[in-house]
């Protein structure tokens, strides 16, 4: 590995580090996402984010799953598990809050009709084709990692963009800081991918 490489990973590990102590601090405090948003009514923003987010996340999930344990480099490998933990946390409290509300957690047909922008559920924006997850599936070493950054920092871009929005059009408070987290981090994985792909990756 390069030293940018190396550089790139520590920071990375840093990072991690630090949103981890983060989740705990929040465990700890009262007023965060794990709160129960039940005790007020949802909004169309609040289901529609929560319902869509969770489509984003399962994409970005089987992403990772597909690289994890394969010989992309450490930064790849560190990238990936970090994605899954974090994603994996967020779409299991928005699910929670979906059951709360009494609606389906079931992926959707049709979504960001909430943004006023409504499409099939194939068209969200960030979301790979079918054949490009089919070539992250079988894609080896380092072209492997390439691709799995230049993919996710597109699903990113995506993310970014729906989280923000719920930051601004979302009902309940809960779900608004739970956006903005979201974003924060994406968007500072979107500056970390653009590294490594100027770097180990280029």
């Amino acid at each position: 590995m390069t030293r940018a490489g190396n550089d790139s990973r520590r920071r990375f590990l840093a990072t991690s580090a630090l949103g981890v102590i983060g989740l705990g601090l929040a465990a700890c405090t009262g007023g965060t996402e794990t709160d129960d948003p039940a005790v007020d009514a949802p909004t169309e923003a609040d289901i529609g984010f929560c319902t869509d987010m969770s489509l984003h996340h399962e994409q970005a999930l089987a992403m990772c799953q597909r690289v994890l344990g394969s010989d992309t480099g450490g930064s790849v490998q560190n990238a990936a598990a970090e994605l899954l933990q974090n994603q994996s946390y967020e779409r299991g409290t928005m699910h929670a809050w979906l059951a709360a509300w009494g609606r389906s957690t079931a992926p959707p047909t049709e979504v960001m009709g909430w943004m006023g922008m409504g499409m099939p559920a194939a068209e969200m924006p960030g979301l790979a084709t079918d054949a490009q997850m089919q070539e992250l599936a079988v894609a080896e070493g380092t072209e492997k990692g390439r691709l799995f950054l230049t993919l996710m920092r597109a699903h990113h871009v995506g993310g970014v963009h729906m989280a923000d929005a719920a930051v601004e059009m979302a009902g309940l408070e809960e779900v608004r800081r739970l956006a903005a987290r979201m974003s924060a981090q994406q968007t500072y994985e979107i500056s970390l991918y653009d590294t490594l792909l100027s770097s180990t990756y280029a």
